[in-house]
C-alpha cells in the first residue's frame, strides 16, 4: 500500500468515526426540547432513541468516503459534485436501516462536507481555519443553482412538487442548510463551537444542553418553519434565549424550565431539529480540530502535496 492510499483510508475511517460519534452524542443530548434523546421521542411519534443509534451506525461508511473524496487533488466544486452523488446513497442506507424514517439526512448532508472539507485540509497541509473557506468554495452558487432556479421556475408556472426547503425559499426567503453552507457555516464556525469550548467545564450532556439551547436562540430553524410559523420560530428563539439568561443547566430554575420547555414542546409537535444538526456539526468539528491538530504535530515536515500544488 502507498503511503498515499494509507493517509487516504487512516483518515477516511478516523474522521467517519469522529462524525459518527458527534451524531451519538447529539441523540443522547437530554432533555433536548421536543427531540428524540434517551429518555423521550420529543415530537416525534415515529421514532426514538435506537431509531437514532441504528441510523448514525448506518452512516460510517459514507461518512468514509466523503472524507476520502475530500484528501484529493480535485478542486471543492468538483469535491460536492462526489458528495451529491455519496449522499444519495447514504441517504438510501439510512432509510433502509430506519425502514423509511429520516433521521439524519440533513446530518449528512453537513457532516458530509465537513468530512469533505477535512480531508482536503489535510492532503493540502492547511489548517483547520481553512475549513470555512474550502466549504465555501465547495457549495458556491448553491442557493442560486438549487433554490432562485426553483423560484424563477414556479413563477413560470412548473407545477412541479416543491420539497420543504424550496418551499420555505419561495414563502419566506429562508435560505436554510443550503445558505449556511454557502456562507462557510458561520452559526457553527463563528458563535457555536467557541461556545461549546467555553462550555468544557460542564460535564458531557449538561454542556451539549447548553450548546443546543445557544443554537436555538440563533438558529433560523427550517424544521419549526416547516411545521409551523415565523411566529413559533421566534418563540422557540425567544424561550432558548430565556432559559440562558437565568443559568440554562446550571442553575435549578434553568433546569425546571428545560424539562417544561420539552415537555411544551413534545406536546405542541415542536421540533427544533435544524438546532440539532447544528449541535451535532459543533461536536464534530470540535473533535476534527483536535484530530487535525494531533495529526499536524505527528508530521516531520509540510505536507507534500502543497509543494505538488505549488501552495
Amino acid at each position: 500500500m502507498t503511503e498515499d492510499n494509507r493517509l487516504l483510508k487512516e483518515h477516511g475511517i478516523n474522521i467517519a468515526s469522529l462524525a459518527v460519534q458527534a451524531m451519538l452524542y447529539e441523540a443522547s443530548c437530554t432533555p433536548s426540547p421536543g427531540l428524540v434523546s434517551l429518555t423521550s421521542s420529543g415530537a416525534h411519534t415515529d421514532m426514538d432513541y435506537f431509531t437514532f443509534l441504528d441510523s448514525a451506525t448506518s452512516l460510517i461508511n459514507p461518512l468514509m468516503h466523503c472524507t476520502e473524496a475530500g484528501f484529493s487533488s480535485k478542486s471543492p466544486p468538483e469535491i460536492f459534485q462526489q458528495l451529491r452523488v455519496l449522499g444519495k446513497l447514504g441517504e438510501q442506507r439510512m432509510l433502509a436501516k430506519t425502514f423509511g424514517v429520516n433521521t439524519h439526512k440533513g446530518m449528512l448532508f453537513l457532516l458530509g462536507i465537513g468530512c469533505a472539507a477535512g480531508g482536503k485540509a489535510l492532503y493540502e497541509g492547511t489548517h483547520f481555519t481553512s475549513l470555512p473557506s474550502l466549504i465555501q468554495e465547495m457549495t458556491a452558487g448553491l442557493v442560486e443553482r438549487e433554490l432562485s432556479s426553483r423560484r424563477q421556475a414556479f413563477e413560470k408556472g412548473d407545477q412541479t412538487e416543491l420539497t420543504n426547503g424550496e418551499r420555505l425559499f419561495l414563502h419566506h426567503k429562508v435560505s436554510g442548510i443550503r445558505g449556511e453552507v454557502q456562507r462557510g457555516l458561520p452559526i457553527v464556525f463563528d458563535f457555536s463551537l467557541g461556545f461549546y469550548r467555553a462550555n468544557q467545564g460542564l460535564s458531557k450532556n449538561p454542556r451539549l444542553v447548553q450548546t443546543l439551547l445557544a443554537i436555538m436562540q440563533r438558529c433560523e430553524d427550517t424544521n419549526i418553519l416547516h411545521r409551523h410559523s415565523l411566529e413559533m420560530l421566534k418563540e422557540v428563539q425567544e424561550t432558548a434565549k430565556h432559559i440562558l439568561s437565568i443559568g440554562g443547566v446550571t442553575t435549578s430554575q434553568g433546569l425546571k424550565a428545560i424539562e417544561a420547555m420539552n415537555q411544551d414542546f413534545s406536546r405542541r409537535n415542536i421540533s427544533p431539529g435544524g438546532s440539532a444538526d447544528l449541535l451535532g456539526v459543533t461536536v464534530f468539528l470540535y473533535l476534527l480540530e483536535e484530530y487535525m491538530g494531533e495529526d499536524r504535530e505527528t508530521r516531520p515536515q509540510p505536507c507534500r502535496h502543497r509543494a505538488k500544488l505549488g501552495l
